[in-house]
C-alpha cells in the first residue's frame, strides 16, 4: 500500500477520518456519469493485511471503479485481490461493497499471464 502521505495527496479523495491503522473517506469522480456523487472508501493496513473497501449506496462498484481505487491506494506493480471466500466464511455488512486485499510481506501467487 502507498504511504499515507502519498494517499493524502490524491486530488479526488477526501479523507474524513484516519488513525494509525487506516481511515475512511470519499472518492469523487469515480463514476464518470456522476462525478459529483462520491463512493465511500475505507482503508486499513493492520493485522498483516492492506485493505480497501469501496461502496455505493445503491449498486456495486464496477471493475473500472475498483481499478481506479486500487491506483489511489496501491502502486502500479502491487498485486492485490478481491477474494471469493468459502461460503461458510461469508460476511456481508453492506450489499454494495467490494474489497481489495494484499498480504503484507508476502507475494501473492498469480496465474501465468497467458492464462488471463
Amino acid at each position: 500500500m502507498k504511504p499515507i502521505v502519498e494517499i493524502w495527496k490524491t486530488p479526488n479523495l477526501v479523507i474524513d477520518r484516519s488513525a494509525d491503522d487506516g481511515g475512511h473517506g470519499w472518492i469523487y469522480n469515480l463514476d464518470p456519469k456522476r462525478p459529483d456523487k462520491p463512493a465511500q472508501v475505507q482503508f486499513s493496513w493492520g493485522g498483516g493485511w492492506d485493505h480497501v473497501s469501496v461502496s455505493w449506496p445503491n449498486r456495486c462498484p464496477t471493475w473500472d471503479e475498483m481499478c481506479k481505487a486500487k491506483a489511489i491506494f496501491f502502486g502500479p506493480e502491487e498485486c492485490c485481490v478481491e477474494y471469493h471466500p468459502a461460503e461458510s466464511e461469508y460476511v456481508n455488512r453492506h450489499p454494495y461493497c467490494l474489497h481489495i486485499w494484499r498480504p503484507q510481506g508476502a507475494a501473492l501467487p498469480t496465474p501465468p499471464k497467458g492464462f488471463v
